[in-house]
């Protein structure tokens, strides 16, 4: 069992790994779609902000994922590797087809249909949280569309006198910025997710672990309330390697296919993406950082004309996040009877 549930926080890790590298497009793809940094350099920048966030934000998010969303009383080590699987998967079926889905979502997904291929739908806690990330998913890409639309209004109404070579040397500097706020703020709500599965799995498994580990067992947590500094340093840790990796189908579908962007366009994307996954952070909501970038940059490229936006792109995308979590809740409920079938329950 104890070798079972190591490997089961090895294939988290992959997980957050994964995370990093299908999510780095939503820290760069403005800041390289630009040309502000090369990507090289705009990885480096979005991972050494990704892992910082370890510093920075509470862990009301992992957890929300750790007890708020699944009865842990359902949960095994084969539940939690399911789910994992589920969102693998489907993470690397998104990522082949450049499509930008939300791996945070994907998880969710997973975790879910690994639940109710056990337990039936009464494994899930439909509570507050997941009204709250069920709502988000709507909600996230039309603030994040608003939000960029109206700074990026403003910012035009504020630079309109200003010469266009001008504007576009300020926002290259400004676009460091925002890029670093944004990284920041993917960061904090992303790597919580799978710090919340790792806890979860700890806590599932506690009674066992004590029995085979002795005084190791104090690496471990005896409730989902408290979240052990090794798995945070580990989730942020694992997350910015895989945004050093990069995923460039992707970073090239959301730093141009949607909309052309400059670096007043790519300020002002970021700024209102980092503002609304902050929000959702410190109130502890599981939010897609994917679907908010995406609907930020929706929002600034129709500040130009409605045209601007490459709409059957953008249509999708909105498919791929409407998949998201059945697709990825039914690959993980076919791993879990696999996994019953042929490891253990």
């Amino acid at each position: 069992m104890l070798y079972y549930v190591i490997g089961i926080v090895v294939v988290a890790l992959i997980f957050d790994f994964i995370n990093g590298f299908h999510d780095s497009a939503n820290s760069i793809a403005t800041i390289v779609g630009t040309r502000v940094l090369n990507p090289v350099a705009a990885v480096i920048w979005a991972a050494f902000f990704n892992f910082i966030a370890a510093f920075v934000f509470t862990t009301a998010v992992a957890k929300a994922i750790g007890k708020g969303m699944i009865d842990l009383n359902i949960v095994t080590p084969s539940v939690i590797l399911a789910g994992l699987l589920g969102a693998i998967i489907w993470d690397l079926v998104t990522w082949v087809y450049g499509i930008p889905s939300s791996s945070s979502h994907a998880l969710i997904g997973g975790y879910a249909g690994a639940a109710i291929a056990k337990a039936g739908f009464g494994a899930l806690l439909w509570g507050k949280k997941w009204i709250e990330t069920l709502t988000f998913i709507a909600v996230s890409p039309l603030f994040g569309l608003l939000m960029g639309f109206t700074i990026m209004v403003l910012l035009y109404w504020a630079f309109h006198w200003t010469a266009p070579a001008k504007v576009n040397r300020f926002f290259q500097r400004g676009q460091l910025l925002s890029s670093a706020l944004f990284s920041l703020a993917h960061g904090g709500n992303d790597a919580q997710k799978t710090m919340g599965i790792i806890v979860g799995l700890l806590v599932a498994v506690e009674p066992l672990l004590a029995q085979q580990t002795g005084f190791l067992h104090r690496l471990y947590v005896p409730n989902a309330d408290h979240i052990p500094v090794w798995v945070i340093l580990s989730a942020h840790a694992s997350i910015a390697m895989g945004t050093l990796f990069g995923g460039w189908r992707i970073v090239h579908t959301m730093g141009s296919r949607i909309t052309k962007l400059k670096p007043i366009g790519g300020f002002a994307a970021e700024t209102s993406g980092a503002i609304a996954i902050i929000m959702a952070t410190t109130m502890g909501i599981p939010v897609s950082t994917t679907h908010t970038i995406t609907g930020s940059i929706v929002g600034v490229g129709a500040t130009n004309r409605i045209s601007a936006v490459r709409w059957g792109i953008a249509g999708r995308i909105v498919w791929a996040w409407i998949l998201t979590i059945p697709a990825s809740g039914l690959i993980a409920a076919i791993s879990y009877y696999a996994l019953r079938t042929f490891v253990m329950p």
